[in-house]
């Protein structure tokens, strides 16, 4: 497929894509007139990488990531690698989950208010 219906798609941008390329987490083949063209499967590998964006992973982490993730081999360092940023991932849900349940505290107490001053601060903590 071609670059604009991998973008459609997966829903991410051309840029994005060629940047993908740049950084050596996405390959394509060229026709002869320079035009790029993606396999099917690189649908799933560009959701793949957009997911590890969204939790925080840089560029060259996932590249380290993907050929582990595709073959399911990986070295001890690499594994070691991968727990890590699973640990990192499981803290930071757990920061966001006591964010949003201080949010519900607020919410809460707002809606038993109308017009009154809420406190912003959480009751337990």
């Amino acid at each position: 497929m071609r670059i604009g219906e991998l973008a459609a798609r997966t829903g991410v941008s051309v840029r994005a894509l060629r940047y993908y390329e740049e950084q050596r987490l996405l390959t394509s083949e060229r026709s002869p007139s320079g035009q790029r063209h993606y396999a099917d499967t690189a649908v799933d590998r560009v959701l793949w990488i957009q997911c590890l964006y969204a939790a925080g992973l840089s560029s060259k982490t996932i590249r380290e990531f993907l050929p582990c993730a595709h073959s399911g081999v990986a070295t001890p360092a690499g594994i070691a690698r991968l727990t890590a940023e699973r640990d990192r991932i499981n803290a930071q849900m757990a920061d966001l989950a006591t964010a949003r349940d201080h949010l519900e505290e607020v919410i809460a107490a707002a809606s038993g208010t109308i017009g009154g001053e809420v406190s912003c601060v959480p009751q337990s903590a």
